[in-house]
């Protein structure tokens, strides 16, 4: 039965991710619900979407190829260090600890994706070059990205308006290869520490594959509102099932 759960929700994340992004709502609460540690259930859903970060990354090669190559390998650089950062920060958090942040956590990310349009419209009439300051916010994604990857897609879109990029095929290409580098990372340290369950997350990895093939029809037929209702609606319930585990236990 845990097992049919992992993998109806490995399944249903994989078609949402595939159209907009949020699959997380699904994964991590369904290995929680099976009993699994907050920190290992975290560590083992970043797992288990990762082969869909790679499908999307070489989906955009040709649009990636189209940066300038520094550039790139700079943004990669820091997308490295700050997943880095973000994920030994979760090695040393406690499940307690982290059961405490995760509404918190849920609830943004579940915000950024349902006012994405609107924030990246805010972020893009307050457009600037890439600086300093560019690669700070980079950092500061990647490190949240490594500790949680809730909502990453969207946090990422809007910073690319705020350095000034219009482009949404050349945003998405950017987004999903520096995705695939942060979620990389992130499997490396969590692999090496230990936290990953691998057998859950090896069906799971399975299942989002299945369901990325099958959301690619849907993504064209499902008019975006609807989509976007949809993964909020699960995404507000996930974020009060675990703020109500919180009362509970406090």
């Amino acid at each position: 039965m845990e097992f049919l759960v992992l993998i109806s929700a490995a399944f249903g994340a994989g078609v949402p991710n595939t159209i907009a992004g949020g699959g997380t709502f699904l994964t991590f609460p369904a290995l929680v619900f099976t009993g699994m540690p907050p920190v290992m259930a975290n560590a083992t859903s970043t797992v288990a979407v990762f082969p869909g970060y790679l499908g999307g990354a070489l989906s955009f090669r040709q649009e990636l190829g189209g940066f300038d190559r520094r550039r790139l390998l700079r943004l990669a650089g820091i997308t490295l260090a700050g997943g880095l950062v973000g994920s030994g920060l979760l090695l040393v958090s406690s499940n307690e600890a982290f059961a405490v942040v995760v509404p918190f956590l849920l609830l943004g990310a579940t915000m950024a994706f349902l006012f994405g349009d609107l924030v990246r419209s805010w972020a893009a009439a307050r457009a600037r070059d890439v600086t300093a300051d560019g690669a700070l916010g980079l950092f500061a994604v990647a490190l949240y990205g490594g500790y949680f990857n809730g909502g990453l897609g969207i946090i990422l879109l809007a910073l690319f308006s705020l350095w000034g990029m219009a482009d949404l095929d050349r945003m998405n290409a950017l987004k999903s290869g520096l995705s695939f580098l942060l979620s990389a990372i992130s499997v490396a340290v969590f692999a090496v520490a230990g936290l990953v369950a691998w057998p859950q997350a090896a069906i799971m990895m399975l299942a989002a594959t299945a369901g990325g093939y099958a959301g690619a029809p849907l993504a064209r037929a499902l008019p975006k509102p609807v989509v976007r209702g949809v993964i909020a609606t699960v995404g507000f319930g996930m974020s009060a099932i675990f703020f109500w585990r919180l009362i509970a236990a406090g």
